[in-house]
C-alpha cells in the first residue's frame, strides 16, 4: 500500500465515524424539530377580515381619500340603472368618521366605492331608493394602520380586466339563455350592433379564438376572420399567413373574400341584391366596417341572374323592330368596326320636359350669379349644382329617331355601363344587310356581294318582313326564338312628329362612337337654352 492510498483510507474512516450517532442521539433532534415548528406554527397569526354590515344611507358620506379624480369608464348614470336592475353586486368600503376627541359620529366616509355610493344617491334623488335604505358595507377599523388612500388606490389597481374572448362568449352564453340582442345590448348600455359584433366575433373558429386568447393575433385580425363564416376557410387563411409577412387584416378580408362577388360590382347593382338573395343566393356581410353592401357568394347564380334580365332588356328592345340585337356583359374592343352607323335625330322634348329643364336651369343660373364673386362655393351649393346639372343631362340626352326601313336591317347592342346601368347602342347596319341593287346583284359587279349573289335575297335589308323577326345573339349565337310574325307586323311602334320611327328611351347613355345625342359637351348646361342645344345639333 502506498502512501497516497494510505491517506485515502484515513479519510473515508473519519467520515464514516463522524456520521455514526447513537439512537438517544436521533430521538433528541427529532424531539427539538418538534419544538421549533411548534414555535414557527405560533408565530403564524390568523388573518382576520374587517366585518360586514348593513349602514342606511343616509349615514354615508364621500370619502376625500378617494383617489379617484378622472371620470372614466360606465358613466355614473349607467350604473345607477345596472343598480336598479340587478341590485348592489359589491360592498362598500367604509370608515367610521372621528370627532376632534377621537370618539365616532355615527357617521362612515367611503374611500373605495365612490362611483357606486354616487350612483346611489342618484336613485335617492330620484326618489327610487329611499334615503333609510340599508346598503350593505365593509366596515374598516379607524385604528387600521392601512391608510384609507391605500385602500383606494387596491380597489381600483387590484382587479383585473376581463378578457375581450370572455365578453364575447358571455353573449353568447345570455344569448343563449333566452335573451334576444336588444335585451343585452339595453342590459349592458351598448348598442344593438355592437352585440351583434360581439356575437360574430364569438362565432370564429375556436382553434383561431384560442390563439387570439393566447396573444397570438390581435383584435383587428380577429374581426377581419369574421367576414366568412366558414371554419374550415379561417383555418385555412391563417395556416397560410400567420407565417407571413403580411398578416393585414385587409389581406385576411381579401383572401376570404377572394371567390365572392362584392355588392358594388356592376353586375350585382344590375341583377340586384334583392333578386340575388329571392333566387337563393347568400351573402357575406363585414360588421366593422365598412363593406359596399357586402359580398355575393354565388357568382354564378349572379351571371345566370344577368344574362337573364339582359335578355329580358334585349326583348324589350327588339318591339321597335331591329333585325340584329347582340347582348352582352361587355362589348370587345372595335364591336362597331365595319358597321355603318345610322344617322337620327334627337327626338324633341316634350312640354312637361321643356318646364322641367327650364326649371332647373332658372335655379341653376341664379346659383351661378348669387356665389359668382365667391372664391369658395359652400358644399351644399356645390352638392346642388351637381344634383341639377345631373337631372338636366336626363331631360337633354334625347332618344333618336330613326327610318323605319333602316331600323328594318340594322342592329342594336344590349349592354351594361361601368356603374352597372343598361346601356342599348342602337343603329348599326352591317355590309351585307345594306341595301343593294337587283341588277348590280344579278350582274355580280356589287363589290358586297360578290361570292354571295346566289346565296342573298334581293329583297333582304330593305326593311321587309323577309327577317321574320329580330334576332337575338349572344356571343354571335341565337339565344332567343323571331318574334312571332302577328307580333313582328302588329307591335306598336312610336312615332316622332315627322312620321318616323322613334327609338325608345332607353337608350341612355354616352355613345361608343359619339354620336349626336345631345350629349352635354364641355360647356355649362346653363350656358345654353334647350333651343340652342337642339339647333347646335
Amino acid at each position: 500500500m502506498n502512501f497516497l492510498t494510505a491517506v485515502k483510507n484515513h479519510r473515508e474512516r473519519e467520515r464514516s465515524v463522524g456520521l455514526r450517532v447513537t439512537g438517544s442521539e436521533i430521538g433528541r433532534v427529532g424531539s427539538g424539530a418538534r419544538r421549533g415548528e411548534d414555535l414557527i406554527t405560533k408565530a403564524v397569526q390568523k388573518i382576520t377580515l374587517s366585518p360586514s354590515r348593513d349602514i342606511s344611507f343616509d349615514k354615508l358620506v364621500l370619502s376625500q381619500s378617494n383617489v379617484r379624480r378622472i371620470k372614466a369608464g360606465v358613466s355614473v348614470e349607467e350604473l345607477a340603472e345596472d343598480i336598479a336592475r340587478r341590485g348592489l353586486l359589491q360592498s362598500l368600503s367604509v370608515r367610521p368618521v372621528l370627532a376632534a376627541d377621537g370618539t365616532e359620529t355615527g357617521k362612515f366616509e367611503i374611500p373605495a366605492g365612490g362611483r357606486r355610493f354616487q350612483a346611489l344617491f342618484l336613485l335617492v334623488k330620484q326618489k327610487r331608493l329611499a334615503k333609510t335604505t340599508p346598503i350593505p358595507c365593509i366596515v374598516r377599523d379607524a385604528a387600521s394602520d392601512i391608510l384609507a388612500e391605500d385602500d383606494s388606490l387596491a380597489e381600483n389597481m387590484q382587479r383585473v380586466a376581463l378578457h375581450p374572448l370572455d365578453q364575447f362568449r358571455a353573449f353568447v352564453a345570455l344569448r343563449d339563455k333566452g335573451q334576444s340582442d336588444a335585451e343585452i345590448a339595453a342590459a349592458f348600455f351598448v348598442t344593438p350592433q355592437i352585440v351583434k359584433q360581439r356575437l360574430k366575433l364569438a362565432s370564429v373558429a375556436p382553434a383561431l379564438l384560442e390563439v387570439y386568447a393566447e396573444d397570438g393575433m390581435t383584435l383587428e385580425q380577429l374581426m377581419a376572420f369574421a367576414v366568412n363564416p366558414e371554419h374550415a376557410r379561417q383555418v385555412q387563411v391563417w395556416d397560410v399567413i400567420h407565417s407571413s409577412w403580411n398578416k393585414e387584416p385587409f389581406q385576411i378580408r381579401r383572401m376570404l373574400t377572394e371567390t365572392s362577388v362584392r355588392a358594388s360590382d356592376r353586375r350585382a347593382v344590375f341583377a340586384g341584391v334583392e333578386a340575388y338573395e329571392a333566387a337563393g343566393g347568400t351573402m357575406l356581410h363585414d360588421l366593422f366596417q365598412g363593406d359596399d353592401g357586402g359580398w355575393l357568394e354565388d357568382p354564378a347564380l349572379l351571371d345566370r341572374l344577368v344574362a337573364e334580365k339582359l335578355q329580358a332588356e334585349a326583348e324589350t328592345v327588339a318591339v321597335e323592330g331591329w333585325k340584329w340585337i347582340e347582348v352582352a356583359l361587355d362589348l370587345p374592343y372595335g364591336y362597331s368596326h365595319g358597321l355603318r352607323s345610322l344617322s337620327g335625330d334627337p327626338a324633341p322634348m316634350s312640354e312637361d320636359e321643356g318646364a322641367a329643364h327650364a326649371k332647373l336651369l332658372a335655379e341653376y343660373r341664379a346659383l351661378e350669379d348669387e356665389y359668382a364673386g365667391h372664391d369658395e362655393i359652400p358644399d351644399e351649393v356645390d352638392t346642388r349644382l351637381g344634383v341639377l346639372e345631373t337631372e338636366m343631362e336626363k331631360i337633354e340626352t334625347r332618344p333618336l329617331i330613326f327610318d323605319p326601313l333602316e331600323i328594318g336591317r340594322a342592329e342594336a347592342f344590349v349592354t351594361l355601363d361601368r356603374y352597372g346601368a343598361l346601356a342599348v347602342y342602337r343603329g348599326y347596319v352591317r355590309p351585307e344587310d345594306e341595301p343593294v341593287d337587283e341588277t348590280a346583284v344579278q350582274d355580280g359587279t356589287d363589290p358586297t356581294v360578290v361570292g354571295q349573289a346566289a346565296d342573298r335575297d334581293p329583297t333582304d335589308g330593305d326593311g321587309s318582313a323577309a327577317h321574320g323577326g329580330t334576332v337575338i345573339m349572344s356571343g354571335g349565337q341565337p339565344i332567343g326564338g323571331d318574334l312571332p310574325e302577328d307580333e313582328d307586323e302588329g307591335a306598336l311602334k312610336p312615332l316622332g312628329a315627322d312620321g318616323r320611327h322613334l327609338s325608345q328611351p332607353r337608350a341612355q347613355g354616352p355613345h361608343p362612337r359619339g354620336r349626336a345625342r345631345g350629349e352635354r359637351g364641355g360647356d355649362c348646361p346653363a350656358s345654353r337654352s334647350p333651343e340652342e342645344r337642339r339647333d347646335g345639333q
